[in-house]
């Protein structure tokens, strides 16, 4: 059996004054690639901002292998091995591509694994290989999508949290970044992806919940939920 990872049990979030999370509980296996899929609004960003420590749930625990991260700064949550790759990509635009890279292995964990994270990055994304030297302002949304996910990879994640990965690209290129996510799937790397690529997530995810809300709603295995007459209809246009 899979070692338990992450246990979110009973939380509630709230932004300002309004709950934007409640009573949530999920958990992610050692080497597994879970998903959470949702209508705009549902909560699913703010879920990986809590998990990453940006937002403070009001109620509930999260522990990541075995230790509660409750309360805990990013920058900490990052250091235990939890990386997040937020929506919009937050990059750099002024420096180049090496840089932008270098700054995701900043935390000392990271840096004892540079140069083996590097040479993943640039097996992945040989685009970057290319443009090394190139201003990140200047990449494609593609190419700057492809960066930010591999800044990721150089922090050494233990879990890699994704939002929208591909959100706002040609059907092209998110297939290549979704081909990427399958290979790093296969090497045991740990993933939550919050996507609205519905069909593409159910193809690769070994679970998959249901956001509405702020409420988990349904769980079941991405092949499972493919054949889901609630899923199809609301997600599929099925």
């Amino acid at each position: 059996m899979e070692r338990l990872m992450l246990r979110v049990e009973n939380i509630d979030v709230a932004r300002g004054k309004l709950r934007v999370i409640e009573g949530t509980s999920f958990e992610v296996q050692k080497g597994e690639f879970v998903s959470i899929i949702g209508s705009n609004g549902a909560g699913k960003t703010s879920l990986l901002y809590t998990i990453s420590g940006l937002l403070q749930p009001s109620s509930g625990s999260i522990v990541f292998e075995g230790e509660s991260i409750m309360g805990m700064a990013p920058w900490q949550i990052c250091e235990r091995g939890i990386i997040h790759v937020p929506e919009g990509r937050k990059l750099f635009p002024d420096m180049t591509v090496m840089e932008n890279l270098e700054m995701g292995c900043f935390l000392p964990r990271s840096r004892k694994c540079k140069a083996e994270s590097l040479k993943m990055v640039c097996h992945l994304f040989p685009i970057l290989e290319e443009r090394r030297n190139q201003k990140v302002g200047t990449l494609s949304g593609g190419e700057q999508q492809m960066l930010a996910v591999g800044r990721g990879l150089m922090g050494a994640p233990k879990l890699l949290l994704l939002d929208e990965p591909t959100l706002g690209l040609a059907p092209r290129v998110g297939a290549e970044i979704f081909e990427a996510l399958r290979f790093l799937k296969e090497q045991g790397i740990t993933f939550l992806v919050v996507s609205q690529e519905v069909l593409q997530v159910l193809s690769i995810a070994h679970r998959v919940y249901v956001m509405e809300n702020g409420r988990i709603v349904l769980e079941g295995s991405g092949e499972g939920l493919l054949h889901n007459e609630r899923v199809r209809e609301a997600y599929l246009g099925l």
